[in-house]
């Protein structure tokens, strides 16, 4: 079965039903179906052949959505793209994953007329508003209107080309610590087996509608989408949390069921917005992952909602999304904890050498289960390195107790989680030591209590250079997105190295965690 045949089940059984609120527009399951066909058609009108990468570059619920599910019906690949992005980072992953198809807001034209010389694989730019102008531009690439592209007929079901559940559903980029994004390669099969079990444990229900402010690109966000799909439920959505309060209000007016985040939107919501004015009496349930919720942030939730189910989950886009959920019942039983594997799961903490340790002995959690990627897209030596016979590598940390459950220690990698961003450090120390009065630089994340981390770069600075903070943010601002720049630079004399010459970033971590 492929991830289409959700929204088919759910356009067929419940054609009139909202599935999508945004604002002041609703739309229902049949809307939503009747524009991803059209989009569908549209798309093999052009020619492409199944396992074509189509690219998604918008803020817009409603064009991602049909999108997501039109590229897919078209034979497509999915590759949902991060908006706060540059022409370089853009340029960076359309020709790495050679996509075909880009289908774009409007307002991102600066990033891709920068970008699309760069990435020759894409023969069709889809716009918001395109133009007659656009089209007559000359360029290499066919521009097509996005609304043009809904309205055309639906594409029939024995026209769509052939796709098993092995076939490749999707590309999520997650960066690493070489600070380059790397394609995350997910079957039908992972995802329908990922958003069955998270349905199962969450008893997600027709009648449930959650608030999704995560965004779809992420695999988070991305798993609120299918799981709500696959049981027919609604999705309210605002993915701007400017104004935590007008998401409070819009939870009470459209009666939300349920409400996903990482820590550091929880703890903007208990620290910075009139929270304890507010009334949820619909509200059953909470899910948190994207990073360790801390045990008194966990319990300050639980005050606030005392009625509602807080789900505390940990997860990897390797394994699209979802690994292990600590029921919430035992939130204060087992403070800390990321809880056991979710069904359909398997989770071992083992040793270097893939042997399980004993309990509260550290290791690294190993996962095996129908969800785990099929590796990154063409690196495949980097694939080798996690997927192994053991099962997935995470690269965490944990250790576990005699009931088996798992408490998170640390990451292996140096990788900065800051708000609902994944950051690999390198990519802004390459940028800070193009600067010609840096010597050298070494990034970090420092604890931060709505960011769970923030950007700190240590920068060492030429002999005879002078530099300020403000210079060296300026420059970073230049060739980075805003959420890569750093929060705060600190000038050191000199870096703490082992004796190979490796940055210990552990010390630094250490030193300025304190501080």
């Amino acid at each position: 079965m492929l991830l289409t045949d959700y929204l088919d089940a759910a356009a067929g059984q419940y054609p009139g039903k909202t599935l999508l609120i945004h604002g002041d527009r609703k739309f229902t399951y049949g809307e939503i179906n009747a524009a991803a066909c059209g989009i569908a058609a549209g798309l093999l009108e052009s020619g492409l052949e199944p396992g074509f990468r189509g690219a998604l570059l918008t803020d817009d619920p409603f064009c991602y959505i049909t999108s997501y599910f039109g590229i897919q019906l078209a034979g497509g690949v999915v590759v949902g793209l991060n908006t706060q992005t540059s022409a370089a980072g853009l340029a960076y992953v359309l020709e790495d994953c050679q996509a075909s198809v880009l289908i774009a807001a409007e307002k991102f034209n600066r990033y891709i007329q920068d970008a699309l010389p760069l990435s020759p694989s894409v023969r069709l730019l889809i716009l918001s508003a395109g133009t007659d102008e656009q089209k007559q531009s000359g360029q290499p690439w066919h521009i097509q209107s996005f609304a043009d592209l809904c309205n055309c007929p639906p594409l029939p079901v024995q026209h769509r080309p052939y796709r098993s559940s092995c076939d490749f559903a999707q590309i999520i980029y997650t960066s690493g610590t070489t600070g380059k994004p790397k394609g995350v390669v997910l079957r039908h099969a992972n995802l329908r087996a990922n958003t069955t079990s998270i349905v199962s444990y969450l008893d997600l229900q027709p009648s449930d509608r959650v608030m999704a402010v995560l965004p779809f690109f992420y695999s988070y966000g991305n798993s609120i989408l299918l799981t709500h799909v696959a049981v027919g439920g609604s999705l309210v959505v605002n993915q701007s949390f400017l104004y935590p309060n007008t998401i409070l209000q819009q939870m009470v007016d459209h009666e939300v069921t349920g409400f996903s985040g990482v820590p550091s939107t929880y703890a903007l919501l208990l620290n910075r917005s009139a929270i304890a004015s507010f009334s949820f009496p619909k509200l059953r349930y909470l899910t948190q992952a994207g990073a360790a919720m801390s045990p008194e942030l966990a319990r300050r939730l639980k005050a606030i909602f005392p009625a509602s189910r807080i789900f505390i989950m940990y997860g990897q886009t390797e394994a699209c999304a979802r690994l292990a959920y600590l029921p919430p019942e035992e939130i204060e039983r087992k403070p800390g904890s990321i809880g056991k594997g979710i069904p359909g799961v398997e989770l071992r903490v083992l040793d270097k050498d893939g042997q399980p340790v004993k309990p509260g002995e550290v290791g690294e959690i190993v996962a095996r289960g129908e969800n785990i990627m099929a590796g990154y897209w063409n690196r495949p030596e980097e694939t080798r390195e996690v997927l192994r016979p053991e099962g997935l590598w995470t690269g965490d940390l944990a250790t576990c107790d005699e009931e088996g459950f798992l408490y998170i220690v640390s990451r292996k990698s140096d990788l900065i989680k800051s708000g609902s961003h994944r950051i690999g450090p390198k990519e802004i120390e390459d940028v800070l030591a193009e600067h010609a009065a840096v010597h050298e630089a070494a990034v970090i994340g420092i604890p931060d209590e709505i960011l769970d981390e923030r950007i700190c770069a240590c920068v060492v600075l030429r002999p005879g250079c002078q530099c300020s903070e403000k210079e060296l943010k300026f420059h970073c601002k230049k060739f980075l997105a805003q959420y890569k720049v750093p929060h705060e630079v600190i000038f050191v004399a000199d870096l703490p190295k082992t004796t190979s010459g490796k940055i210990q970033k552990s010390e630094l971590r250490a030193i300025y965690s304190k501080k």
